[in-house]
């Protein structure tokens, strides 16, 4: 069984050697298959065999063209945050991947942490989801959460996140890559925003735009930087990052992507001498956290995500801190632009409350 970052090691060719290869070939055949499925279905919709539910209220959607973490729950709170500074009523609309029946997901934890006032709807149909927020919650826009792939809800703007680890995706789709579909798909996109952009030189993050560029010609691009900002904990206290000086440090996460949340911890650590990965959604048990607690001992504190902090609730491991980093989104490059686009998106819905 591979953690993620075995997998990534395996289908981006750092392992090598026979076995490595053979694999990697057996992921090719499997490839194909699931790829040609992919290209079928987006034929039907495009082509309209397919139906497409339009809401009558604006949809926004953030998604991806690749697997994990892009960093996609950090836009959607700075959207969310950003439509409700416009005087809009706003809801969040997601599938709810790995939670138990009646409750939330990870995701939907993290963001109610987040944003309390902003109602998340979770249902797998993701229309009937929709309708509900606008006939029970009253919005008067939806941000769909990890909609790119999701066809069946029309949207009014569709937001790809390409993360700046792996934009393409190893260029092969899954599971022979991480791409959920091939980078085609992203023609159907306006808008294209590169995450973690901070990891990469200028002249590297010009070649993914012109990449993008060709297969999204008309689409808006910007690049945007996922900078810790501070921490907390599951008691709602704060802590400034400076207060990590000196200390050792052992951290782990849950997520689809640790790279980046490994990049962000080297950042700003001095010593981080634990490091340890679970699986995306992972749900934590007890077992897990006698693990967690007999595993950190030797360090000061421990720090992982928000996305894990709300499953583990509890303010320490062992006796030692546990402390969960914050994310602050910033941009790099584009943001008047988008802000913009999102205007004359909700601008109907911003003249209907003007008027009331």
């Amino acid at each position: 069984m591979f953690n993620s970052t075995q997998f990534r090691d395996l289908i981006s060719g750092r392992q090598r050697g026979i076995w490595p290869a053979c694999l990697r070939g057996v992921l090719l055949l499997i490839e194909w298959p699931y790829r040609w499925v992919m290209e079928c279905r987006n034929r039907r919709y495009d082509q309209g065999r397919s139906k497409i539910h339009a809401m009558e209220v604006p949809v926004i959607s953030v998604g991806n063209l690749t697997l994990g973490g892009t960093g996609k729950t950090p836009l959607v709170e700075w959207l969310a945050q950003f439509l409700t500074d416009q005087d809009l009523r706003v809801a969040i609309v997601s599938r709810g991947y790995g939670a138990d029946l009646g409750q939330k997901n990870d995701e939907a934890q993290e963001l109610e942490l987040a944003l309390p006032t902003v109602p998340h709807i979770q249902n797998r149909d993701r229309v009937a989801g929709s309708r509900q927020a606008i006939g029970e919650e009253k919005a008067q826009v939806i941000v769909l959460d990890d909609g790119f792939q999701h066809r069946r809800l029309g949207r009014d703007l569709d937001i790809t996140l390409l993360d700046a680890t792996e934009p393409w995706g190893f260029n092969h789709v899954f599971p022979r890559g991480t791409l959920r579909e091939p980078p085609a798909g992203l023609a159907r996109c306006q808008v294209v925003m590169l995450s973690r952009a901070s990891m990469l030189e200028p002249a590297a993050r010009h070649a993914i735009q012109q990449q993008a560029a060709s297969l999204a010609p008309t689409a808006l691009w910007c690049e945007v930087d996922h900078g810790p900002e501070k921490l907390i904990n599951s008691e709602g206290q704060e802590m400034p990052l400076a207060a990590l000086s000196g200390k050792r440090i052992a951290a782990f996460c849950g997520i689809g992507n640790p790279e980046g949340f490994r990049y962000t911890l080297d950042s700003f650590s001095e010593e981080l001498v634990r490091w340890r990965e679970f699986p995306d959604h992972h749900a934590y048990t007890q077992q897990d956290t006698v693990s967690l607690s007999n595993w950190a001992q030797g360090a000061n504190l421990v720090i992982c995500t928000r996305k894990d902090l709300v499953k583990l609730r509890r303010s320490d491991l062992g006796g030692i801190p546990l402390w969960a980093l914050s994310i602050r989104l910033a941009f790099l490059d584009g943001e008047e632009l988008f802000k913009t686009v999102l205007r004359q998106v909700t601008q109907t819905q911003i003249l209907k409350s003007e008027c009331q």
